[in-house]
């Protein structure tokens, strides 16, 4: 898998900034975004990373035995954008801002014209990022596809599992440490017996809540 996802990378024959984000569908806690360049591809690189893929298709273990060798093999950030900001411009453009933020940071410690025609951003998904100056691509499923976009993957769910796992410690009554802010059985039945903390998302609950209603 991962020689395929190198080989995508290497076809568009560009300098190549990944990103992709993590958090979008919960109802609990920040959306993470991170944006991933590749040093120099080695053939120990690629055997090293020879589990690379979208993050969702990895277990926590597997996702975790590979985010260091990520984080020592790029230049990478990954941003967070809260809660507050999510009810304010709402998700989508929460995750547009964190991966617009991710990639401008990598885009720094490049040192480079990222404004050539031999440079691109890939972002993963199906829009492109908003008020982004620098030339970029979407591709769809781009996180089982594109090397950099399933790397970035990696590192944004791995740093958010981690985030809500200390939000957990805070609030342990949510099982944040296992539905990650999702909104699973357990999670709904822990806000209908002790309502919502600051990390939640309301509108993410406005049908939870207006079920809850008509229940009356």
């Amino acid at each position: 898998m991962t020689n395929s996802l190198f080989e995508f990378d290497r076809n568009i024959n560009k300098l190549i900034i990944g990103t992709d984000e993590a958090g979008r569908g919960p109802a609990a806690g920040g959306v993470f975004a991170s944006a991933v360049y590749f040093n120099d591809i080695s053939d120990g690189l690629i055997q090293d990373l020879s589990i690379l893929n979208d993050s969702k298709q990895l277990s926590k273990k597997k996702r975790e035995s590979i985010f260091n060798i990520i984080l020592e093999n790029t230049i990478n950030s990954t941003v967070c954008v809260e809660v507050e900001e999510i009810e304010k411009i709402n998700i989508l453009n929460s995750s547009l801002k964190a991966m617009k933020l991710a990639c401008e940071n990598v885009i720094k410690q490049l040192k480079t014209n990222f404004e050539s025609k031999n440079s691109i951003v890939l972002v993963d998904g199906n829009k492109f990022i908003k008020n982004f100056s620098y030339p970029q691509k979407y591709i769809i499923k781009g996180d089982s596809k594109s090397a950099s976009i399933a790397a970035a993957s990696i590192l944004a769910k791995v740093t958010r599992d981690r985030y809500m796992d200390e939000l957990a410690q805070k609030y342990p009554m949510y099982g944040w440490q296992n539905n990650a802010g999702y909104l699973t059985k357990e999670h709904l039945e822990a806000i209908d017996k002790y309502g919502l903390c600051e990390f939640h998302r309301p509108s993410f609950l406005k049908k939870h809540f207006e079920k809850q209603l008509n229940l009356f």
